[in-house]
């Protein structure tokens, strides 16, 4: 991803900090729900305090599994703004489709957390989405706060 990313921080000219999950990429570690909440915390920390950078300067984006984390911090901070790409609603809707409500046992809860995001939200979503069925996407959309214009991909 590394040159897919900074060819987009030249294009648009700003600065592009991104990080692996625990147990992808490069990373070690184990792949976790309870990681995935730690690794975007250590991001937003070293962004914070060794960086300096102001949360107004701050654009998170996530895309499929990465929306989890995002919403996550995203809920917890005000930021510049937030983009979920492809987000899920949580891991029981994406595994059972019919699921309407969210039950103890069920990972990825953003469509309940997602509510509390203070910040601009920009839901993109794919209409025919073979992973993520595009309800999902439509589902985050509705609960935003602060969304703005959704961007809609036929």
């Amino acid at each position: 991803m590394s040159s897919f990313y900074l060819g987009l921080g030249s294009r648009i000219n700003c600065n592009i900090f991104s990080y692996d999950y625990s147990g992808y990429g490069a990373s070690a570690g184990k792949p976790s729900e309870k990681n995935l909440y730690a690794d975007i915390d250590a991001a937003w920390h070293a962004l914070r305090t060794r960086y300096g950078i102001s949360p107004e300067n701050i654009i998170l984006y996530g895309q499929s599994i990465g929306t989890v984390p995002t919403v996550d911090l995203a809920s917890r901070y005000e930021v510049g703004a937030v983009i979920l790409h492809s987000p899920l609603m949580s891991g029981m809707r994406v595994a059972f489709p019919n699921t309407k409500r969210t039950w103890f046992f069920d990972a990825f809860p953003s469509i309940d957390k997602v509510p509390k995001v203070t910040s601009p939200v920009l839901v993109i979503h794919g209409t025919e989405d073979e992973v993520i069925d595009f309800s999902h996407g439509l589902a985050i959309y509705e609960r935003c706060p602060r969304a703005v214009e959704p961007l809609w991909v036929d």
